[in-house]
């Protein structure tokens, strides 16, 4: 594709965004208005599970024994504190029998037992002060919570002589979905303020500074009707709601900010507005664009995890992205177009007698005073450059180091222990799990099928029972062809001794079909198709993050830097999770109960999300680093120069960023907050000190080369690339030093005036 014809696609698109700006205002908010009706309510129809490969051998377990013996699997408990009269006092346990009945004739609850009826001793505490009633409650996760919502007030609290409380897994995934809800409001309401505080404070200017909020709204409403769309034909966690929130503030403040930032720059070399927001669109909208296929790319790679709790937040994820890009390159210029020089008004610094200083062209920061290599990042990037080998070595191992803490991971499942204390469904669980025998929740069923004759069973139970981590084997249960034994393990519910155990029992011979669930098989399933796949999803990152970042640079070696750098940006989070979330640092300060492992999912989720940001930021470092090498072909001077003109911003856009994140992290909810402050780290880290380091470091060692392709990858970039700015002849022509040549360092777009706005 020729550069004329490149360009003047670029030209089509300006005139498209600014021909009628009112009318894409207006039009966008119509839109909105829509989003908001369309997206109302979207909490409620999330599911708050999801942990589970659906097509695993203990998906298929669970299925068959809910369906042939719905009390082998009660998923709701009714702890019943007897007043300190004993569960077996007459009295108490006539209370108790009716309140069994009233249970058992709910609609939508079957398999309804209780320790008065079976005298069954794990539904009996140790001290004789409280006993259970067990059921389970059918249908799909919101039909469960419907039933729950239902039923629950007619049995909390005082029935009769007795104290009764709510709890087991549909009431901890019921409470989890309504305090995330919860947490969630509080959080935008933190965060939203704040940014807008910190907006002011990079612009100068309210209004400039009220575009990003706009445009960061805008995704977010847009997302949450797409969710809204999305759970009418597949599960979505609740959990998508924190991405959604946190994503569209930071990315839309991200790409707001460098858009109007370039704007106001060619505004302050003179040029007149629908030019300035043309020469916007050309370089700066590009680069948005290229940012965020990255993001979205990363995002979309949990799209090949079976678990719907990551597929969600690559639903979330990708429509928050693409929609905030949207508004970034269609509503941000049309206002812009608006608005013209009065993007720079109500300057809120004049309160503090700090009215903002006028833009000088060429500056290189948001004061307009530096120039060259003058000013703190410009200084910052000239000092790494002379020093580069040590910041390289030295950046590299800190990070190194504060990522080993991962090396020891535990990989466990969510439970009860990641609500509040305070939390009914998690007191009861609590109380079970200190007051009764056994292993609560730790229990495996072994489903048979296919029919055996007693003497079979007895056999296969003997054998099960003779396994060394096993405790106890209870059954079988038998209804026609179908059987169930329960297993007790000897050890806690998900520790490797009872994972071992899992392998076991489906290695056991047996004389008819066996399949094996319970929490400890649901997690090996888990980590199993997570182990499985990652390799495909890293596959699909790396993959598409090297041809988008070549085709932005041309360069063979930017995208391998992009890639490489990206990853070790993200050491200190992984290490920060294992210390604080597994082994319990700061739990008492920041008030959760570490279980001593990381839910399977969540470094897969964190990974993919932190990455894509990285790329954000590497983006539109790369981007007008190229931009002043085709200019110039000044290898050193771009680096310097591209870190002057980003370093204020790529910083003020991770700290909002993780303002964001730290909003979230404020949850109550464990893995929420671990979500949220660990990639708070990881966007903290990757631009004070990856950009700001170890990008210039490494970028002054491997010098020009760093711009070097061969032939046929040249000439593809050439045809499909996309650069900015004017090619300097060196840039062109390639250097003396080796790297040059017809396979040297690659062109630019062609030279501005090509290109049509």
């Amino acid at each position: 594709m020729s550069e004329v014809n490149r360009g003047s696609r670029v030209g089509g698109w300006t005139r498209f965004v600014t021909a009628r700006p009112r009318l894409s205002l207006l039009a966008a908010l119509v839109i909105t208005a829509l989003a908001v009706f369309a997206g109302s309510g979207v909490g409620d129809r999330m599911g708050s599970g999801g942990w589970e490969d659906p097509a695993a051998s203990s998906t298929y377990a669970t299925k068959a024994l809910e369906r042939e013996f719905p009390a082998s699997q009660p998923n709701l408990l009714l702890l019943v504190d007897a007043g300190g009269k004993g569960v077996d006092d007459p009295a108490v346990a006539a209370e108790a029998r009716r309140l069994t009945e009233r249970l058992a004739a709910e609609d939508g609850v079957v398999g309804v037992g209780s320790y008065w009826q079976t005298r069954a001793p794990a539904l009996r505490a140790e001290d004789g002060g409280e006993a259970l009633i067990a059921a389970r409650i059918v249908g799909t996760e919101k039909e469960a919570g419907e039933t729950l919502e239902r039923i629950a007030p007619e049995f909390r609290g005082t029935q009769g002589s007795l104290d009764v409380s709510v709890g087991g897994p549909v009431a901890v995934r019921h409470e989890m979905q309504a305090i995330i809800q919860e947490d969630l409001l509080r959080a935008e309401l933190i965060a939203l303020p704040v940014t807008l505080v910190l907006l002011v404070m990079v612009f100068g200017s309210a209004i400039a500074a009220l575009l990003p909020l706009g445009i960061g709204i805008v995704a977010i409403l847009g997302t949450n009707a797409v969710l809204r769309g999305i759970t009418e034909i597949t599960d979505v966690s609740v959990f998508a709601q924190n991405l959604t929130t946190a994503l569209g503030l930071g990315l839309a403040v991200d790409y707001a900010l460098f858009i109007v930032r370039r704007f106001r720059e060619e505004l302050a070399e003179g040029v007149d507005v629908r030019d300035a927001v043309g020469t916007t669109l050309r370089t700066a909208g590009r680069t948005v664009l290229f940012s965020a296929l990255t993001v979205a790319v990363s995002l979309a790679a949990m799209m090949v995890f079976p678990q719907y709790f990551l597929r969600s937040f690559a639903y979330a994820g990708i429509a928050v992205v693409l929609l905030a890009a949207a508004a970034a390159l269609i509503l941000l210029p049309a206002a812009l177009m608006l608005l013209g020089h009065r993007v720079n008004s109500l300057d809120l610094r004049r309160l503090f007698g700090k009215a903002r200083k006028k833009p000088v062209p060429g500056d290189g920061t948001a004061d307009g005073t530096l120039e060259g290599t003058s000013g703190g990042w410009g200084r910052t990037a000239a000092l790494v450059m002379r020093r580069a080998p040590l910041f390289a070595v030295a950046t590299a191992t800190g990070l190194v180091l504060l990522g080993l803490p991962f090396l020891g991971v535990k990989f466990g499942t969510a439970d009860d222990r990641q609500l509040p204390s305070s939390a009914e469904a998690r007191v009861v669980q609590e109380d079970i799990r200190s007051g009764f025998p056994g292993s609560p929740g730790g229990g495996l069923e072994v489903l048979g099928e296919g029919g055996a004759t007693a003497a079979e069973y007895a056999d296969y139970r003997d054998r099960v029972a003779a396994l060394p981590d096993v405790l106890r084997v209870d059954g079988p249960v038998v209804s026609g062809d179908h059987a169930y034994f329960t297993v007790l393990p000897s050890g806690e519910a998900v520790d490797q001794d009872t994972q071992r155990l899992v392998r076991e029992l489906r290695a056991e011979p047996a004389a008819f079909d066996t399949s094996v669930t319970g929490t400890a098989a649901v997690l090996v399933d888990s980590k199993d198709a997570i182990g499985d796949r990652v390799p495909l999803a890293a596959g699909i990152i790396v993959v598409v993050t090297l041809l988008l970042v070549f085709l932005l640079t041309g360069s063979v070696l930017i995208p391998i830097q992009a890639v490489a750098l990206n990853a070790l940006s993200l050491t200190a989070m992984f290490g920060a999770v294992v210390w604080v979330f597994q082994d319990g640092h700061l739990s008492g300060f920041l008030g959760f109960t570490p279980t001593g492992d990381i839910e399977t999912t969540l470094p897969v989720l964190m990974f993919c999300v932190a990455f894509g940001l990285s790329m954000d930021y590497g983006v539109f470092l790369i981007s007008r680093i190229k931009e002043e090498y085709d200019r110039s072909g000044d290898h050193e001077r771009s680096v310097i120069f591209g870190l002057q003109r980003t370093g204020g911003l790529i910083t003020a856009a991770a700290v909002i960023l993780a303002v964001v994140m730290v909003a979230i992290g404020t949850s109550r909810v464990t893995n929420t907050m671990m979500l949220g402050l660990g990639i708070a780290l990881a966007v903290v880290m990757d631009a004070m000190v990856v950009r700001s380091l170890l990008v210039p470091a490494v970028m002054k060692l491997t010098g020009r080369a760093t711009w070097w392709a061969p032939g046929p990858l040249r000439r593809f970039h050439e045809r499909f690339g996309v650069s900015e700015g004017g090619s300097h002849p060196a840039a062109l022509a390639g250097g003396t030093d080796g790297t040059g040549g017809s396979d040297g360092a690659v062109s630019g777009a062609g030279e501005r005036d090509k290109v049509g706005v």
